[in-house]
């Protein structure tokens, strides 16, 4: 993305410090959206949900629009400096508003921030940290959205996302404390890591995860959740494999993750698994330029059933052959077309079918500054 130099070197007035800056960049999106809610179930007389956010089943519920007005702008603050000895020293914050169908939505939220401290190609993160497996090679759609659509159409397409058990691992949170915690990145040549580990001791962000319930009887609290995770990957010619890891003191939080990708003549391809504590997770993904401004990407993934025994011990049943499960085992499939209009701008449509039911189209406009 274009980003563009608000604020230029300011002169620090300290022997040991050389020069900083501060960098604004982000960007805006505004479209329509359409959500089928077609997926809306009862089973004993209690409402079925499932799916990040929801499924659609917010029509049924409370009434809500099946079409939406879709919206977003965000703003970022990349402060840096550098030393004598040449090592780089920054942080980021956020902060971001979205439009929605409720005034809940529409409020303005800051970030917490991230440091860093980078010299040659090692880097060290502390605090709202990015996070080893958000950050694994091969795990988001070539879009602007990192997703389908505007908005991502809540990620359906990402294999690490299963079973209401969505976003379950560290990440950058743009709108809220995070999840603190160190990480190491490296780089040389073809070759990349990133080790990640973090520590809640009772954020907001743990109480909201899909299964807060922790391992043993006692052992661990609501207030010390801990994750490590690390990446590898590995670039030759016009390919990249790489491999994630997580580890979790919390229930169904465990994360294998291998990818690899590349270009066949004018395609680009990538194929994604992951392992999400016992429920597999396949996906298969294509991009392709048409002309000089024009790109699709067609993607599917497939979801297993979650175990018998998981959901005896408290897990979300995605089963479809179960009645009061939110049936998101099974086959998710999507397009995106994005048409480049110059300066930083681009039109962006996208339309997916989910596993369980639920039919979303959105269409609309992009710009990054």
């Amino acid at each position: 993305m274009k980003k563009v130099l608000f604020a230029t070197t300011a002169l620090i007035a300290t022997a040991s410090m050389a020069a900083a800056e501060v960098r604004i960049s982000g960007y805006g999106r505004f479209g329509l959206g359409y959500t089928s809610g077609s997926d809306a179930r009862t089973a004993g007389g209690v409402q079925v949900t499932g799916g990040y956010p929801n499924n659609g089943n917010e029509q049924a519920i409370n009434g809500a629009s099946k079409s939406q007005i879709i919206s977003r702008m965000r703003l970022q603050f990349d402060m840096s400096t550098e030393t004598d000895g040449g090592v780089a020293l920054g942080g980021r914050i956020r902060t971001e508003s979205d439009t929605g169908q409720s005034s809940a939505s529409q409020t303005v939220l800051w970030s917490a921030p991230r440091f860093y401290a980078t010299v040659g190609g090692f880097t060290l993160g502390v605090g709202n940290i990015i996070g080893a497996f958000e950050g694994v090679p091969g795990a988001y759609l070539e879009t602007r959205s990192a997703g389908n659509g505007l908005d991502g159409m809540q990620f359906v397409s990402h294999v690490g996302n299963v079973n209401n058990e969505y976003f379950n691992w560290d990440y950058f949170d743009s709108d809220g404390v995070g999840f603190n915690g160190v990480e190491a990145l490296y780089s040389a040549g073809a070759f990349s890591a990133h080790v990640s580990y973090s520590v809640d001791d009772g954020s907001a962000a743990v109480t909201s995860l899909p299964n807060p319930a922790p391992v043993g009887s006692g052992a661990v609290t609501a207030l010390n959740r801990k994750r490590s995770a690390v990446n590898l990957a590995y670039t030759f010619g016009d390919w990249t494999a790489a491999v994630g890891f997580q580890d979790s003191n919390y229930r169904f939080e465990d994360k294998a993750f291998v990818s690899i990708a590349g270009q066949l003549g004018q395609f680009g391809v990538r194929l994604a698994y992951a392992d999400n504590d016992g429920i597999d997770k396949f996906g298969l993904y294509g991009n392709m330029d048409i002309g000089a401004a024009s790109n699709i990407v067609l993607w599917v993934t497939s979801e297993d059933a979650v175990s018998a025994t998981d959901v005896a011990n408290g897990r979300n049943d995605n089963r479809d052959a179960i009645a009061t499960s939110n049936q998101q085992e099974g086959t998710s499939y999507g397009i995106n077309y994005s048409y480049d209009l110059g300066g930083g701008a681009s039109f962006e449509a996208g339309a997916q079918r989910s596993s369980y039911g639920n039919t979303q189209v959105q269409a609309g406009a992009v710009f990054s500054f």
